[in-house]
């Protein structure tokens, strides 16, 4: 299945080792991620999944391949800036939020808007104006966060 990976290019070392862990755990079970393609959560999650011998895709924002990290697999050049988040929510069967800003938090509405699950780890937590708590599945390690990916796949076969 296609694994997103979402969080902040400015990740704390905390955020940086979880995507890490996240990235290692999509690519030793043999599952494909995409993410945004540059540096912080979406590096270091590329990272770990290139060293499991995993695929990784950059859905990147400018118009260059060369600002893509250095572990990103197949780069995808759109020219269309924080828009590209709409295609990363829609190309991931599900998603694990780590850490994150306003750019993260507009690939948790995508994602939502498309249908797709979303897995937290120390990310948004979201309540509707009526009060209604967002379905973000707050996970307490990678491999839980991973889990709850592969279980919405196998409910949606």
């Amino acid at each position: 299945m296609i694994i997103g990976v979402i969080g902040g290019e400015q990740a704390t070392p905390d955020e940086e080792r979880l995507a890490y862990e996240v990235g290692r755990e999509i690519g030793r079970r043999g599952h494909v991620l995409v993410c945004g393609g540059r540096g912080g959560v979406m590096r270091e999650a590329c990272r770990g999944a290139r060293e499991a011998g995993g695929h990784t895709i950059g859905i990147l924002p400018g118009e260059d391949a060369s600002e893509a990290n250095e572990y990103v697999e197949f780069p995808i050049v759109t020219g269309i800036g924080f828009a590209r988040n709409a295609i990363i929510a829609r190309t991931a069967e599900a998603l694990i939020a780590i850490g994150g800003r306003y750019g993260t938090l507009s690939e948790i509405a995508f994602a939502f808007i498309a249908g797709r699950p979303v897995a937290g780890l120390r990310t948004w937590e979201l309540r509707t104006p009526d009060g209604e708590a967002v379905p973000i599945v707050a996970c307490h390690s990678p491999a839980e966060a991973v889990d709850y990916c592969e279980q919405f796949a196998r409910r949606k076969d």
